[in-house]
């Protein structure tokens, strides 16, 4: 038997999703999980880093505070 903790979903309230991970809950956005998903679901997750939309929205606020100093 498997000792990991499983992210299952418990209920919907509204636009959100309650999520059970071991003995605790928390609420996840609803339109951010498949259409299809219903209670009682077991979920897995992906997460990775999009390095490429990080480093573009790094040079976007350094471009803005460059342009913010200059018109001091």
């Amino acid at each position: 038997m498997s000792h990991e903790k499983l992210l299952i979903v418990d209920r919907f309230e509204g636009d959100w999703a309650v999520i059970e991970y071991g003995k605790e809950t928390f609420d996840f956005p609803k339109e951010l999980l498949p259409p299809d998903t219903q209670a009682g679901d077991v979920l897995t997750i992906q997460i990775a880093v999009d390095k490429e939309t990080t480093e573009a929205r790094k040079k976007q606020i350094t471009d803005l505070f460059n342009r913010l100093k200059k018109k001091k």
